[in-house]
């Protein structure tokens, strides 16, 4: 004979005080390590949404990003006669010879110094990054100090908004625009003339080369070319993953931090869900032994106790996952690890983290739950009668 379902959830329903404390220790646990990997992927996604299939970047071999990287105007040159580059509407290559360098910006309101990006683009860059579009002003002029800023570069540094002034490299330079790129790590950069900021940082050389595919096929044989030729010390990549590189340190980072800190959460978990269980056999021992003398196997009491502390679990994982889905309305921000700039991103939920979630609250309940319901299951018929 076997045990119904509605046992179990009968059970929890007549202790509803002492299944709601246990759920919610749970669902405490189960949101931390929803929240560490929410915030690892969402990290993980910014970058990768940033880069396209399509567009390949060159860099100095070795460079682990651009800011990093030297490609003097002989190697651009070389990238530049390349026949896999594809032609845009207007004609014109579409390929964008860029300098990216770290400026330190301050905070407001709080007054504290971060590490920002500041991309030298030309006329080409917006061509090349369809998820770029301008919200408010207009492109910075050729040959001028104008520049034009990220959505939260705008909204989280002093002299970021449209028409304030900022000052590095010993120039005053004026956001003449606001661009927003949705879910993508461009939104935490400024950009400007290229060859103005090379002048103003006194550098010679290119940071990158971006350009897009003529035909998507021809990665391959471009990447062994260029990287092949003597003249050049460069390595090209898919952008998507190049991008997908810069994430990969800090994402794995936090993944590592998120499951040391949800093990050591999750053993008072555990040990709150073991005691909520063997308190469950201590008060139904006569309970017990009347279901043992009605003919059902003691395969079916362990069975019947694991369930509910599974359901328990499952309880708390829901809850968890529920309100860890409200860390979606947040962005926060980082430091890249591989650029050594300031990064804002969102945390981000997806099908996946749900369903980790949900199979490490069951796993606690099984491993809370298993050795009481041993012991249920092993008490003696005439002894758990005698002790009603």
């Amino acid at each position: 004979m076997k045990i119904p379902l509605s046992y179990s959830f009968r059970n929890l329903w007549t202790r509803r005080l002492t299944t709601i404390l246990t759920a919610s220790g749970m669902a405490l646990v189960v949101f931390v390590f929803a929240s560490v990997l929410m915030l690892a992927d969402g990290f993980r996604k910014t970058l990768v949404e940033t880069g396209s299939y399509d567009n390949v970047i060159v860099i100095r071999k070795a460079s682990n990003s651009e800011v990093m990287s030297g490609i003097d105007r002989m190697q651009a040159s070389v990238i530049e006669s390349q026949t896999e580059i594809s032609t845009g509407e207007n004609g014109r290559r579409l390929i964008a010879k860029e300098i990216v360098v770290l400026v330190n910006l301050v905070r407001r309101g709080s007054d504290k110094p971060a590490l920002i990006q500041v991309r030298g683009i030309n006329e080409s860059s917006l061509a090349l990054r369809p998820q770029v579009r301008l919200i408010e002003g207009r492109m910075p002029r050729p040959g001028s100090s104008e520049i034009i800023a990220g959505l939260s570069i705008a909204k989280r540094y002093k002299g970021g908004g449209l028409g304030e002034v900022l000052r590095f490299a010993m120039r005053d330079w004026t956001v003449v625009g606001i661009f927003d790129s949705g879910n993508t790590g461009y939104k935490s950069e400024i950009w400007g003339d290229a060859d103005q900021l090379m002048q103003a940082f006194r550098r010679p050389v290119y940071s990158s080369v971006l350009f897009k595919l003529r035909d998507s096929s021809e990665f391959q044989g471009f990447k062994e070319r260029i990287e092949s030729d003597p003249r050049l010390t460069l390595e090209a990549k898919r952008e998507t993953k190049y991008y997908a590189d810069q994430s990969e340190m800090m994402s794995t980072f936090l993944s590592i931090l998120g499951l040391s800190l949800t093990i050591i959460f999750s053993l008072g978990a555990v040990v709150g869900a073991m005691i909520t269980m063997y308190a469950a056999v201590a008060n139904r021992t006569g309970e017990i032994g009347t279901l043992r003398a009605l003919g059902f196997k003691r395969r079916s009491i362990l069975l019947a106790f694991i369930i509910e502390s599974l359901l328990l679990s499952l309880l708390g994982g829901c809850i968890g996952v529920f309100f860890a889905s409200f860390m979606q309305l947040l962005t926060i921000s980082s430091m890249n690890w591989q650029t050594f700039s300031e990064l804002a991103f969102s945390f981000s939920l997806n099908f996946s983290i749900i369903c980790k979630s949900l199979a490490f609250s069951l796993i606690m309940g099984f491993i809370g739950g298993v050795l009481p319901a041993f012991r249920a299951a092993r008490m003696n018929i005439v002894d758990s009668l005698r002790a009603a």
